[in-house]
Parts: structure tokens; C-alpha cells; sequence
């Protein structure tokens, strides 16, 4: 059996290999994705580092130079021309004068805050107001012999105990994500093909025809997907440890360092998953009358693993979701960046239910195989 599954297994592979098109189509995702995330990486940090002039329309500025210093000296200027934020930041006509008798004076933020795009800069200029306030409250303290720090009941102080390389694991929680769905993207195309694309080629009723087992041909096509899913996950580790190395993360503070460690354990956690997804699409392939149909299907049935790696990235899944199949996964992912310890027991349980799953879509798959309404796709 094992000989005659393996002669099947190289023929699957095989055939696939015939078609480059949907090979690449895969492997593109693996390739594009690093390098995209790299980018925006690059530019979010950047921003960080060194935010832009945020140039606003200031009212009445010779009321109050020392503010107007303050606030330019945060990057917040007065400015002219297309590149002004439609916020006002108007002083009024007695600042000066209440300034000078120590009592409140007023300037007024004029601003739409349900504009997404200046919630932003409204912010930022409220967080240096309120700064500036605080510093002139305190000066007006020391002024009248009073200690400012009178005004503050409890002296909070952190210690930051985080590592350079587990800052950088939080950050890279989003590149996870992409090493996960690569497993299913990768080979996404190759499974519909060889399954309903075969079927519309008569190429199932031909191959049913030998002394053959439904259940033989199943696990040879879900292990030639594999295969090609495996590959597209080497791909985008290999792609990712030169990309993520060209981002200046030193800005922050922090490192990211894609080791052959993390690279050996993700080969290791990721083959149970590469399996299941390549049964899973055979099975739902099989299940659509026609190749396009077996397309939609496909990909509807990802949004589940995806929405259990993206709420395992923002860090908003419960602890019953961490024991799930791919939230598990990626978690251990993220705990092996950030070098904490494994979750031992979330991994072993979720590899265990995820090669369960591997064999209830196989067999199910076989079974379908036996009825000619799905072999012939009536």
C-alpha cells in the first residue's frame, strides 16, 4: 500500500509541477508578501521616528508667542497653501492679559472630529496643549512657593522588562499572520485543480478506473498540496529573514530576528496544518458542481482559518480560542519570537486536533469519490 501511495503521491506532484501558472500563482503570495510588509513597515517607522510638521491655522498668535514656541517646537506650526490641516487653533483676545493675572485663559480647538483623517492631528494637538498646561501650572506653583509635586498623589514609575527581541515579537504579531495564511494560499489553486479540475477532465473516472482506493488517491493529492504548501512556506520564512532584516527597527528600539530556530519550529508546527488545509480544499473542491463554484467555495471556507489568525495577531482571542487549531499555532509562534516559553500543552493539543481534521476531510473526501454524482459532477 505504501509503495502504490507513494507512485501516486510522485504522479500528483508531478502533474502539478506541469502547471506553472497556478504554482507561481502560489508562491507569488509567499514571495510578495514580505517584501510588501517591509514597506509598510518602513514607512510606519519612519513616521514614528520622525513625525511630519503637522501645519495648522493659528488665530490670534501674537496673543500667545510663548505657546505658539511651545508649540512649534513639537512641530506644530502655523502654516498657508494646500498642505494646512482644516484645524483652527484660535487664542483669545485676552490670553495675554489672563496669562499675566494667573488665571485661566482660553483657546479653542475648532476641528471636525468624525473626519478620520484629522482624528489623528487633533490629538496630537490636544496631548501638546494639555502638556503645555501642565508645565505652566507647575511654574505657576513655584511662583507662589509651592511644591508642584504636591499635585501629583501617587509617583508612578515602570520598569520595562521587556527584551529587545520581545518588543519585536509584539510588532511582528502581523507577520505571522501572513506565515500562517501562506499554508493556505500557497498551493490554494493546485488543490482546486486537481481535484475539480481534474473532475471536469475526466481525469478522476480515469484514475477511479485502476485498482486503486478512493482513500489512496485522496491522501496522494492532499500530500502533493502539501508539498507545494510547505514550499510556498519556505519561501516566505527564507524572504522574510532577508526583508525584515532592511527595516531600520533600531528607531524604536527594538530587533527582529527571523533565526533558523524560529524558522526549523514553524517547518515543524506547520506541516500538520499544510496537511489539514490541503484535505480541507480537496474536500470542499469535491463538494462544488464545477471548477469556478469549487473557487467561491474555497474561499469562503478560509475566512475561518483567517479569523482565527487574526485574532490571535491583535491579541484578542479568549483562552478557549488559544487552544484552537492555527490560534495555537500562531500563538506559539509569537511566545518562540518574543523567547517565552512554548505553550506545550495548547501546541500538542491543537497539532493532535489538527491532524484529526486532516483525516475526518480525507475521509470524507474518499467517500464522496464513491458516489458518481461526484465523480461525474451531476
Amino acid at each position: 500500500m505504501m509503495k502504490l501511495l507513494s507512485v501516486l503521491f510522485k504522479k500528483e506532484v508531478l502533474d502539478a509541477s506541469r502547471d506553472k501558472r497556478s504554482v507561481m500563482a502560489g508562491l507569488y503570495y509567499a514571495i510578495g508578501t514580505p517584501i510588501i510588509m517591509c514597506l509598510l513597515f518602513s514607512v510606519m517607522l519612519k513616521q514614528f521616528a520622525s513625525p511630519e510638521d503637522l501645519k495648522i491655522t493659528i488665530k490670534n498668535a501674537e496673543q500667545a508667542p510663548n505657546l505658539v514656541q511651545y508649540l512649534e517646537s513639537k512641530e506644530i506650526v502655523h502654516g498657508t497653501g494646500e498642505d494646512v490641516k482644516d484645524i483652527v487653533l484660535e487664542i483669545s483676545d485676552d490670553f495675554a492679559e489672563k496669562m499675566s493675572e494667573g488665571r485661566p485663559a482660553t483657546v479653542t480647538v475648532i476641528a471636525d472630529k468624525s473626519n478620520d483623517k484629522l482624528r489623528k492631528s487633533i490629538s496630537r494637538l490636544e496631548r501638546s496643549l494639555a502638556r503645555y498646561n501642565s508645565e505652566v501650572a507647575g511654574l505657576r506653583l513655584l511662583a507662589r512657593g509651592v511644591d508642584p509635586t504636591l499635585m501629583r498623589a501617587v509617583d508612578v514609575q515602570v520598569h520595562d522588562q521587556a527584551t529587545p527581541d520581545s518588543k519585536g515579537g509584539m510588532f511582528l504579531g502581523i507577520a505571522t499572520l501572513s506565515i500562517v495564511l501562506t499554508l493556505f494560499y500557497a498551493a490554494m489553486n493546485l488543490a482546486i485543480d486537481t481535484s475539480a479540475g481534474e473532475r471536469e477532465r475526466n481525469s478522476i473516472a480515469l484514475l477511479l478506473s485502476h485498482p486503486i482506493s478512493t482513500l489512496q488517491i485522496v491522501l496522494a493529492k492532499s500530500g502533493a498540496i502539501a508539498t507545494f504548501s510547505m514550499l510556498g512556506l519556505a519561501l516566505i520564512l527564507v524572504v522574510s529573514k532577508f526583508a525584515y532584516g532592511m527595516v531600520p527597527w533600531e528607531q524604536l528600539g527594538f530587533s527582529v530576528n527571523l533565526s533558523i530556530e524560529f524558522m526549523l519550529f514553524c517547518f515543524v508546527i506547520g506541516l500538520p496544518i499544510a496537511l489539514m488545509s490541503a484535505s480541507l480544499q480537496v474536500f470542499v473542491s469535491f463538494m462544488a458542481k464545477s471548477f469556478k463554484e469549487a473557487q467561491t467555495y474555497v474561499t469562503m471556507v478560509l475566512f475561518v482559518p483567517m479569523g482565527l489568525s487574526m485574532v490571535t495577531t491583535y491579541d484578542i482571542a479568549t483562552d478557549v480560542v488559544q487552544w484552537l487549531p492555527i490560534a495555537a499555532q500562531q500563538y506559539a509562534m509569537i511566545e518562540f519570537i518574543k523567547g517565552n516559553d512554548i505553550p506545550v500543552a495548547q501546541l500538542a493539543l491543537s497539532t493532535l486536533v489538527t491532524l484529526g481534521l486532516f483525516g475526518v476531510f480525507s475521509y470524507l473526501s474518499s467517500r464522496m469519490l464513491k458516489s458518481e454524482k461526484v465523480v461525474f459532477g451531476l
